[in-house]
């Protein structure tokens, strides 16, 4: 302290001595790092790959795409520096600015036609493939059938109907050999030059220029990936063209990046380093925030959330999405739906937003959220049309749908499993459900928390009972939460098949009519919570731990943080 004071003397002799000249003692410049708990291990960070928001919350901070989401929701030019789109609305021309990868090659529109078509390529069994359908011959050539280094369309029936042949027991799909699909002539994306991407949809889309915002529709290094089939495991191969870079990998621990330098945008990236940690107890997150370990969380233990949000430490954001459960639906009982719908009814969702989430969010009485635009300006697709489809906590009709059945008071219903991915919350609320149903109904279940890559593998194989699940909104539109109930869709992991809805879904896509578009899937969604392959619980809000420090943050309604504008202060 002693010498601090007599450095200040000196330096006022100094200023009396010299006439004025004024000596003024810098402030500490803020170090522009930032630490966030992700909450878990990625199961891949590969952008035609990822199916969660916890991995786009990676791809987010380091690809960027033909657009980037603004802080409106609304879709901003990105790589591309803009385009022109035909008065049928049907074909795009983009044009590129210079942007590079981190390798320092440039980011050419050939990188995209190689990122689109690996995408939907039946050989990587992307999930979310279906996210490019949209573009001309992209469902065609993502259900072709590879013979040896060409693809062919499926052979179908008279009645339009796939036919199969036993191999090694499974039923698969017979490849119509006069019928090649060459996906550098059937799928309306092409490189015109290295500038220029021209893409051709099957029809008009209203939310496409959001979509190019979506990881699977990042660009990735051709030059790389094309030779590197492990090219997103390990950090020395990760090349990509965002705001930052990925620098390390620590699994199960942590993923660092630093600020891209060769990010065509890097002037406006004020942050240096992320780091983000794979704390999955929120409660042991939230002590190495009170401890400074940690400036932000993507959640917050349910018990501390009021005090929290009480104190400024947690804030509660929007969130389109939906909490629910999936039905197997090729298992009896849950074969008969008014098995499914009786453990629908007999479920209390305002108890458990009240007594266990407290985060505000509200029960699902429906599938898609409040917050998305129906077809007049200013209206909500849940308001505009049936705003429930059922009642909350419906003890008498599900004890009547239970024994209509054969299950009078649950006699002689077979035990389950209700499964959950490795979660408190999802825990408690799993356990509330259990007694639930005991309660209600009569009937047991067992419980069984997953690690979450056994989980989404038992998911995907159909190996599980009743599982939990949760959608949130890739885009802002119904059409997000609808489409990916079709038979055989990427994340339709119910056995559920209805042509009825598979037919409305493909009408909306179709439809430009903004009315009639809505009209059509207030109509499938109709289908879907009649036939219930799945079990609504409430709709999202999105609690995060967040420090007063932390400035510009943007965490989209869609779930996803950007941290290309946030800076510490």
């Amino acid at each position: 302290m002693r010498k601090a004071l007599s450095l200040i003397l000196i330096a006022v002799f100094l200023v009396s001595f010299f006439g004025g000249l004024s000596v003024v003692p810098s402030a500490k410049a803020v170090a522009q790092e930032v630490t966030y708990n992700l909450g878990t291990e990625p199961p891949s960070i590969d952008p035609a790959i990822i199916t969660s928001i916890m991995e786009f919350n990676i791809i987010v901070q380091v690809f960027d795409g033909l657009t980037r989401i603004d802080n409106k929701n609304t879709p901003q030019p990105a790589i591309a520096k803009s385009w022109t789109i035909s008065k049928d609305r049907k074909t795009y021309i983009f044009t590129l600015r210079d942007a590079y990868w981190t390798n320092g090659t440039p980011v050419t529109a050939y990188d995209f036609e190689y990122a689109w078509k690996r995408a939907l390529s039946p050989d990587l069994a992307s999930q979310y493939a279906y996210q490019l359908y949209y573009v001309y011959g992209g469902e065609a050539f993502n259900a072709s059938i590879k013979v040896g280094s060409k693809y062919y369309a499926q052979t179908v029936d008279a009645k339009g109907n796939l036919l199969t042949k036993k191999v090694g027991g499974k039923d698969v799909p017979v490849a119509n050999m006069a019928k090649e699909i060459d996906p550098s002539k059937n799928v309306g994306v092409k490189a015109l030059n290295a500038k220029m991407l021209k893409v051709y949809l099957q029809s008009p889309t209203a939310y496409f220029l959001s979509l190019t915002a979506f990881p699977t529709l990042m660009p990735v290094c051709k030059a790389v990936v094309s030779t590197n089939d492990k090219w997103a495991a390990d950090v020395t191969n990760y090349v990509t063209d965002g705001p930052f870079t990925l620098t390390q990998w620590s699994h199960e621990d942590k993923l660092v990046f630093v600020k891209n330098p060769t990010y065509w945008d890097k002037d406006k990236v004020k942050l240096t380093k992320i780091t983000y940690l794979m704390v999955e107890d929120s409660t042991t997150a939230l002590s190495m925030y009170q401890s400074g370990q940690l400036d932000a969380a993507a959640t917050v233990p349910t018990s501390e959330l009021p005090k929290l949000v009480a104190s400024g430490d947690a804030k509660i954001l929007p969130y389109l999405g939906t909490y629910f459960y999936l039905v197997n639906v090729t298992k009896k009982p849950f074969n008969d739906v008014r098995v499914r719908k009786a453990l629908l009814l007999a479920i209390n969702r305002k108890g458990i937003t009240q007594s266990i989430t407290k985060g505000g969010e509200i029960p699902a009485l429906g599938f898609v959220p409040y917050g998305l635009a129906d077809a007049l300006p200013g209206s909500d697709f849940r308001k505009a049309s049936q705003e429930t489809f059922y009642k909350d906590n419906d003890i008498v009709t599900a004890k009547a749908l239970l024994a209509q059945a054969g299950y009078p008071n649950g006699k002689g219903f077979p035990a389950f499993t209700l499964q959950y991915n490795t979660s408190d919350l999802h825990k408690t609320i799993a356990e509330a459900i259990q007694g639930m149903w005991k309660k209600n109904l009569g009937i047991t279940c067992t419980l069984e928390g997953k690690e979450r890559g056994v989980y989404l593998d038992d998911q995907r194989q159909l190996n599980y009972d009743v599982e939990r699940y949760g959608w949130i909104a890739d885009y802002m539109d119904p059409m997000t939460f609808l489409d990916m109930w079709v038979t055989g869709g990427g994340n339709n992991n119910t056995g559920w098949s209805n042509k009825s809805y598979d037919a409305l879904i493909a009408k909306a896509k179709a439809t430009v009519d903004p009315k009639a578009r809505m009209a059509t899937l207030h109509a499938a969604e109709k289908i879907l919570m009649t036939d219930f392959p799945i079990l609504p619980i409430y709709y999202y809000t999105s609690p995060v731990l967040l420090s007063k420090h932390i400035k510009n943050f943007y965490q989209s309604a869609l779930g996803s943080v950007d941290w290309k504008n946030a800076y510490m202060g």
